[in-house]
């Protein structure tokens, strides 16, 4: 497929890159500093800017899909939604977070008394994020929320997936960068949440 990766240089991003790049998809790599972004087979490093939606657009058009790999403060997700829309992508596909995610009915990681303040603003806007996506009429877009650890660590292939629950498992809420994107680049292979959230964890 040929698919557009915005944020190809982040911790998340970079992982998606070589995965996509490794299954043999032809990818265009977006950040604000192409010369970041690893230079793999089937890859086309370019410049964008997340706040220039025409810009944005003009990068995008011609792909089947999208990937957001790019922190909600640091980008607002109206030009981003509205980017895709205009540039015809036939799918989106968001690098979500956890604090959205319930730990128990109607109550989200985010609001619970241990969840980190450094970390809130960013978890905030993610939800923001999903809001609007559900709320979408026109895009077929698919937001996958990680676990509440989401770190560098091995590519194994053996995890779970869930809907809107924070997965827990015997070492806690926690998944690898490597792992997370075998689990996006499968999505995006094999399309089974269409506009719908999932999450991925040990």
């Amino acid at each position: 497929m040929n698919i557009a990766l915005v944020g190809a240089s982040g911790n998340a991003g970079s992982r998606i890159l070589k995965e996509l790049s490794d299954r043999g998809h032809a990818v265009t790599a977006i950040a604000r500093q192409p010369e970041k972004i690893a230079a793999l087979p089937g890859v086309t490093a370019k410049a964008g800017d997340v706040f220039d939606q025409a810009g944005l657009t003009a990068l995008l058009r011609g792909h089947d899909v999208v990937v957001s790999a790019v922190h909600f403060v640091a980008s607002d997700p109206c030009i981003l939604i509205d980017a895709v829309k205009a540039a015809g992508a036939k799918r989106y596909l968001v690098v979500g977070g956890a604090g959205s995610l319930e730990v128990a009915p109607g109550v989200p990681l985010v609001t619970t008394p241990e969840f980190p303040e450094a970390y809130k603003p960013e978890a905030l806007a993610g939800g923001r994020f999903l809001d609007l996506l559900r709320a979408e009429k026109e895009l077929d877009w698919t937001f996958l929320s990680p676990s509440a650890s989401f770190e560098p660590g091995r590519r194994t292939g053996t995890f779970r997936l869930g809907g809107d629950r924070l997965l827990v498992g015997e070492q806690g809420s926690r998944i690898s960068f490597e792992d997370y994107a075998i689990a996006l680049v499968d999505e995006i292979e094999k399309p089974a949440h269409h506009r719908q959230r999932f999450t991925v964890g040990y």
